[in-house]
């Protein structure tokens, strides 16, 4: 999953603290919750993608919890998660509040 180039490779996105830092537990199944979250995640890039976000700007990073459970993590810089609040924000007062 790519945005415009291939610059978010290396823009430091990934480098959420805490993520991945644990110590593994024999006969957790990280992988099968990484590929989890890894195919949630790669869905909510491509909506990021079509809403006009680049990924090396906000993008969806998957990884596992110390359980081996999926987990999603939004990661961007703050001007465009502030961008994509108000996008959100927007559909909130469209549709009538939260779900």
């Amino acid at each position: 999953m790519t945005g415009a180039g291939e610059e978010w490779l290396r823009d430091g996105l990934d480098d959420v603290a805490g993520v991945e830092s644990g110590l593994r537990v024999r006969g957790v199944d990280y992988v099968g919750g990484w590929r989890s979250a890894r195919a949630s995640a790669d869905r909510l890039n491509r909506a990021l993608l079509g809403a006009g976000f680049e990924l090396s700007a906000v993008r969806a990073v998957a990884s596992a919890d110390e359980t081996g459970r999926g987990v999603v993590r939004l990661a961007g810089w703050p001007e465009t998660a502030d961008r994509l609040a108000v996008l959100l924000e927007a559909l909130a007062d469209r549709e009538g509040g939260g779900r």
